[in-house]
């Protein structure tokens, strides 16, 4: 039997059985209960891992069920079938004693054509999970995941939990029963306790997902991908560029917590989980990073060529031939292993530019957060993605444009890199039909700054030819050209 428990912020810890009836054979229907936990300025609620962990313990005293399923509150079921494919997992005896949890996909209902955010992450929710079966599985993706309630209370090789051999003989309104969960709800219940330590969801970072399924793995536990042709459930995703730049540039701060946390995948993933493993959790981790070599390219080469300076091999040079082996070969790889996996050519262009937009705005901002949170400037948070859209933001998105609208800092580095690249591809043929640089020499910069300009259609398109809410607000525009110029300029005098 599965719980279906909602958690709605609260000052005052709330629970209700909303529903216990049976169908017309007599048959247990599933329950509903209503949660809302306590919280209190005086004591950290851990922001969604602690919402789990209350439903962790809420259900365990109403059920205890052994298996428990997260989903995100945006998502549905597709499959009636889901149960069934994830028990041939849990009743597998070749599997079953260090099976920790059963992750199926994230996919999206109402994604446009283009998937113009490249919201189906499709690196990340499908093609890498596949190949991490070969390792330990894959990690936790936050949502579509079927747990072993046992990893909560430690590892495959520890002793039973009393916790889970707790048997419920009192139906779920049972006053005494719901005093108990009345009780796990509370701000206070977890002080100095293991919760979020040792015990349940992980505290610690804002991606509590990755480091919940990170920490499962090094326990011990194993996880498994099921990828069924016909989605078991659809998400919603964000269809303002905005609200997913700040739902990625969250996960970026999280991840760079657990990066440089003594739980670091260099350094402790080593030692518990083995170098390929940690190597994969590394490649999440550090994922942020990027947005530094981003920026360099996104900037420098284009404006050393406006100034007559070549900082790549000649085509000539037997070098060159490296980079774009490099170049286009990487680009070939993720474009196949794309298309291997459903994936159309319109959606891998989108994403690609779209990991070259987070790069210059939520993994920039995210690290620029998460070194000020490490300073004392700033104090942690955690927003929730809005996915409420109107009508014509809806349309402008199904019709592929992008949406801005709001006067934000995030959008400055890439419509700034737009600029850049602008420019130095007209100034470089302009220099090219002068003589005054030759393509031998600057052709690899040449190359860069086209690729930046294409990849920026839509930035150009919202900044010069659209009037709808959606387009890029004249601010932005304007501080972004006079930030190109500035850089520009500046280059000069060095």
């Amino acid at each position: 039997m599965f719980n279906y428990l909602l958690i709605y912020p609260s000052t005052s810890k709330y629970v209700q059985v909303i529903s216990e009836t049976k169908d017309v054979r007599g048959c247990a229907m599933p329950n509903l209960i209503y949660v809302s936990r306590q919280k209190s300025l005086t004591s950290p609620h851990h922001f969604k891992a602690g919402a789990l962990n209350v439903l962790l313990r809420v259900s365990s005293i109403m059920t205890n069920a052994p298996i428990v399923l997260t989903l995100d509150c945006d998502m549905i079921s597709n499959d009636p079938s889901t149960p069934q494919q994830m028990l041939c997992f849990f009743m597998d005896s070749s599997v079953k004693s260090n099976l920790g949890y059963v992750q199926f996909p994230v996919r999206f209902n109402g994604v446009n054509k283009a998937d113009i955010y490249g919201s189906e992450f499709k690196r990340m929710y499908h093609i890498n999970p596949m190949g991490l079966n070969g390792l330990s599985g894959p990690d936790y993706f936050g949502t579509g995941t079927f747990f072993n309630r046992q990893v909560f209370f430690g590892g495959p090789s520890s002793s039973k939990n009393t916790e889970l051999e707790y048997v419920v003989k009192k139906p779920i309104n049972n006053h005494a029963i719901l005093e108990s969960a009345h009780n796990m709800a509370s701000c206070d219940y977890e002080n100095q306790s293991d919760w979020g330590l040792k015990k349940g969801f992980r505290y610690g970072s804002l991606v509590e997902d990755y480091f919940t399924g990170y920490q499962l793995h090094c326990q011990g536990w194993k996880s498994i991908f099921c990828n069924p042709k016909r989605a078991s459930f659809l998400s919603e995703m964000p269809i303002s560029l905005h609200e997913m730049i700040t739902q990625t540039k969250r996960w970026s701060v999280g991840l760079l917590e657990v990066s440089f946390s003594k739980y670091s995948p260099l350094t402790f993933g080593t030692k518990s989980l083995g170098p390929l493993m940690a190597h994969c959790y590394s490649y999440y981790a550090f994922g942020p990073s990027w947005s530094i070599p981003i920026l360099f390219y996104a900037f420098l080469p284009q404006i050393y060529m406006l100034h007559n300076i070549s900082i790549f091999p000649k085509v000539s040079d037997p070098w060159f031939l490296l980079y774009m082996f490099l170049f286009v070969g990487a680009y070939g790889q993720d474009l196949l292993e794309f298309i291997l996996e459903q994936g159309t050519t319109l959606r891998w262009w989108s994403d690609q530019r779209m990991w070259l937009v987070r790069g210059l705005s939520s993994d920039f901002f995210g690290t620029l957060e998460y070194v000020s949170n490490r300073l004392g400037i700033a104090s942690r948070g955690f927003n929730v993605t809005t996915k409420v859209n109107d009508n014509e933001q809806r349309t402008q998105y199904d019709n592929g444009k992008f949406q801005f609208g709001v006067v934000s800092p995030v959008f400055m580095p890439f419509s700034t890199a737009a600029i850049v690249n602008l420019i130095a591809v007209f100034g470089g043929f302009l220099q090219l039909l002068r003589g005054t640089i030759l393509l031998d020499e600057f052709l690899g910069q040449i190359i860069i700054s086209s690729f930046g300009m294409v990849n920026s259609w839509p930035v150009y398109e919202a900044m010069f030819f659209r009037t709808d809410k959606g387009r890029m607000p004249t601010k932005i525009t304007i501080f972004s050209v006079i930030l190109a110029w500035l850089l520009i300029s500046l280059m000069t005098k060095m």
